[in-house]
Formats: C-alpha cells, structure tokens, sequence
C-alpha cells in the first residue's frame, strides 16, 4: 500500500497533473452550480479533452470534474431551491430554507466542509478498503438491491411531519407511477405513454425535479406577495440582503462532527455498491441523521437544520468516492457518469478490474491520491467565492425569478431540444404547485420517481432467478435483515405518537394513585 501510495503521488503531483486537478475541480464546481447540467455532462464535456492525454491524466481531469460538479451542485440547491442533479435534491430541504432565513453564507459553508470532509473520509476509505470492498459488494445480489431500494422507500418516514406519514406514502406511490412511464426496457412494451411518441423514453428526471423544485418555487414566489403583508415583504427582503457569517460556531462544530462521521461511512458504503449511487446515500444519510436527532431537532428538519444540511452534502461526496470502487476494481460502472468514465478507461486500452492495481498502478493509485488534493483545492477555492455566489439571493425579485425560470427552461431543453418537455414541465410545475398549497411533501415523489427504475429491475432479476417464486423475501438472511430494518423505520416514527400518548397516561394514572 506503502509503495502505491507513493507511485500515486509522484503521479499526481506532476505540475501538469496537478493543473488537470484544479482545472477539472473549477470547470466542474462550475458547471455543478448551473441547473441542468450535472457530473454527467460536466464529463461528457471533458472526454474530447482527456482523450488527447495520458491514461492517468485523463482519468484525474475527469475525476476532478466529477467530485467538483457534485460539490458545485450543492449550489443553486440551496440559494434558488433548483437541484439540477438527483445527489444534491436532499440538500435544498434544509439549505434553500437557510438560505431564505438570512443565512446563505453560513449555508454554503456548511456545505463546503461537508463535502470536503465526505470526499476526504471517502478517499481514505477507498485506499484502505478498495480490494476487501470490492469482493463485499459482490457478494450483493439483486434480491439485496431490491431490499436496499424498499429501504430508501421508507425514508419517506423522514419527509413528513407528524400525522402526514400518509400523504408522504402517498406521494412515493406517485413517484413510483411516474417512473414506469415509457419503454419497458425488458419486453420492448409502451406503458402509461397515451399514443405519445415524445413518452416512449420516460419522464426526464431533470424536467421533474426542475418543474417540482425550481419552477414551482418560482411560480409559488409569484403567488405569494399577493397573499403577505407589509410587514413580512419586509421582512423576506432584509432576509435575501443579509447573507449572514460564514462563520460556524464551536457549538455547531461539536453537533455536525458525529453528523459528518456516520454520513460519511453510510455514503462511502453506498457508494460502493453498483447501482446504488450518491442519491441513494444522500436521501439515507438525512432519513437517519433526522431520526437521530431527537424529536426536538429532528422537528427543525426541512425548516433550516444544520444536520439535515450537513448529512446529505456529506453523504453524496463520499458516496461519489465509493462509486470508484466497482469502477476500478470490479469494472462495473455504478452511475451514468462512472458508465462514461468506463468507456474513457476503456478507449485508452485499460481494462478495469482486479488486476486494474497491479498492472496499472500509475492510474489507480493516481487516482486515489487526486481525490486528496482535489477536495483540498476545491475547499480553498470554493470558501473565498462564498460571499460573492451567495449574493445572487440580493439580486430583486423581479430579476431573478424571470432568471430562475429561464435556467429552468432552457437546461431542459438543451439536453432534449423538444418543446414537448417544456409543455410537460409547465404541467408538472403547476401540479407541484398545488400539491404544496394542499401540504403535501414533494420530496417523497422525487425519491420514488428516482428508485422506480431500479427497484422493478432488481425485483424482475430476484423473480427470475427465483422461478416467480417471492420466498427470496425471507430465504436470503442478508435480504430479510435489510427488509427487517426497512419495516422498524416505516412503522417505529408512526407507533411512537400512540407511545407518548399511552406513556402520558401512565404517567397521570401514577400521580392520580
């Protein structure tokens, strides 16, 4: 480990190596932080450019633009509520309502230690458990990602406050309605597309989440004044001019530390699972901190916690760190954007795998020891632009909900160029709109429109290999414990009203005897 940690760092402290690194974290962070675009693109952009390079600077420019584009992406999630990537949705639950409180500065600070801290923990992790997690997440087969996706389901728990458990389960079903909209990738079959050919693909993901978040957050701007008074326009107004200290007090410090510590190591581990992802890791890790909080602060969840800002930004970053796992040692892509990585690592002549360490260890060792130094580049270049970004929130409303609308618009239709999407987009914001006036959570609906796809996979291969049969429910202990653990956290948040009530009363009875 000695020998390759030292190969990675004469590789990657090359001065043209190290030009990639911050290039790739500034063009990344960049791009992160305009609605629309994500890792995805970011790479994509970058492969006519790595391809002119070496393998271990070609792979270091697009891991840098990775990590960069979800450290970027945090962003327009938490200053316009608009998540232009499915990792960073989580983030605006608690940033965008920081944001609006005054508190922008210390927003995005948060969000930067976060995620450097994520991607520093993550990194270590890789370098230290690549080989033994690798031979882990094998061994998961798709009766467990099944199980696992019931189990981001049941995050839903963390959505809905109390006594609206129902409209969250609600939501998730809609999510998951959407999500079978299309193709059926196994049998070629139209389902739910009404005759229309521009459906035969699906719902984009960014057209959904930019209509429920941004626009309907826009459109919900528009329709409020009319109903607030002096008073509170004044108010919302000395709000958005006052960015707030980035400063983050030795209280808080001592709060987000355990935070950080266990959405690092959830979001690592379900990073390293194929197929699994930052989303998944990020939507965890907020389900959990918020249970962890205790009913008082878990109360200040999705109202401007420090936690449930914290949680998620960590959890993505070192999940994005995980995903290099089954790339590198299994040559498996876990996302869209390791897919695009693959085929990068693939048209230089390299084949990822277990043998990826000692045939190549320039690049894998590189890679590893990039992370490192990117996410300290990242940090240094990203804390001095906080007080300049965060003001975009002073800009006056009527200029920048026109610019929100119009970053919505045209990110979803330059990755189509289908005006059909902008019309479903419209629909979908107004929806949103009203779901919101009638209190029902949107962020259930993300979640299951995100799992959709995955879950009816991984259940069709679990079927398949178990002849129809569903007792892979129970027979695989693996399985039958993820799915145990799903259940307590659906049906622990709704017994515990009738617990308090029934302690209470207990309670009364003993101070009445």
């Amino acid at each position: 480990m000695l020998e390759g940690i030292m190969i990675g760092l004469t590789t990657a402290l090359n001065p043209m190596n190290l030009v990639f690194v911050v290039c790739g974290c500034l063009v990344g962070t960049f791009i992160g932080m305009l609605p629309g675009l994500g890792p995805m693109s970011a790479i994509a952009l970058m492969i006519p450019i790595a391809a002119s390079l070496d393998p271990s600077a070609g792979i270091i420019l697009m891991a840098a633009v990775y990590y960069g584009a979800i450290f970027g992406g945090s962003t327009s999630s938490i200053l316009i509520n608009a998540p232009g990537v499915a990792s960073t949705v989580a983030t605006s639950f608690d940033g965008y309502p920081m944001a609006k409180q005054g508190k922008a500065g210390k927003a995005l600070a948060i969000a930067a230690y976060s995620s450097f801290s994520g991607g520093v923990i993550g990194a270590i992790l890789l370098l230290i458990a690549a080989p033994s997690l690798a031979r882990v997440s094998l061994s998961f087969h798709s009766t467990d990602y099944f199980a696992l996706m019931v189990l981001g389901l049941t995050a839903v728990a963390a959505f809905s406050g109390q006594g609206n458990v129902l409209k969250a389960m609600m939501m998730t079903v809609l999510g998951l309605m959407l999500s079978t909209v299309g193709t059926d990738q196994t049998q070629g079959i139209q389902r739910f597309t009404l005759g229309m050919i521009d459906l035969l693909d699906g719902i984009s993901f960014l057209l959904l989440v930019m209509a429920t978040f941004a626009l309907s957050e826009a459109l919900m701007a528009i329709l409020r004044p009319k109903a607030m008074t002096d008073e509170e326009r004044r108010k919302e107004q000395e709000a958005h001019s006052n960015l707030g200290s980035m400063k983050v007090s030795k209280e808080e410090v001592k709060e987000l530390v355990p935070v950080v510590g266990r959405s690092s190591i959830l979001g690592f581990l379900v990073g390293v699972l194929p197929g699994a992802g930052a989303t998944i890791g990020s939507f965890l890790a907020y389900g959990t901190e918020q249970r962890l909080a205790g009913p008082t602060k878990g109360k200040l969840f999705g109202k401007g916690s420090i936690r449930g800002l914290s949680a998620p930004e960590t959890a993505n970053n070192a999940a994005a760190t995980g995903s290099f796992v089954p790339l590198l040692t299994l040559g498996i892509p876990g996302s869209g954007t390791t897919a695009i990585m693959l085929g990068a690592l693939i048209g230089y002549g390299i084949q990822p795998g277990p043998r990826l360490y000692i045939d190549q260890p320039d690049v894998f060792w590189s890679v590893i020891v990039s992370m490192w130094i990117g996410n300290i580049i990242l940090l240094i270049l990203n804390l001095p632009l906080i007080p300049y970004i965060a003001k975009i929130l002073a800009i006056p409303a009527r200029f920048l909900l026109p610019l929100i609308l119009f970053f919505s618009l045209i990110g979803v239709y330059f990755v189509s160029f289908n005006t059909f999407d902008i019309q479903l987009m419209i629909i979908f914001a107004v929806a949103a709109v009203t779901l919101r006036l009638l209190d029902f959570p949107l962020a259930p609906m993300i979640l299951g429109f995100i799992l959709g796809g995955m879950m009816e996979e991984n259940l069709r291969r679990a079927l398949l290999i178990n002849n129809d049969s569903w007792s892979f429910l129970w027979e695989r202990g693996l399985t039958l414990t993820i799915l145990t653990i799903a259940v307590l956290t659906l049906v622990v948040p709704m017994l515990m009203p009738l617990y308090q009530k029934w302690r209470k009363n207990a309670d009364r009875a003993g101070e009445g005897g």
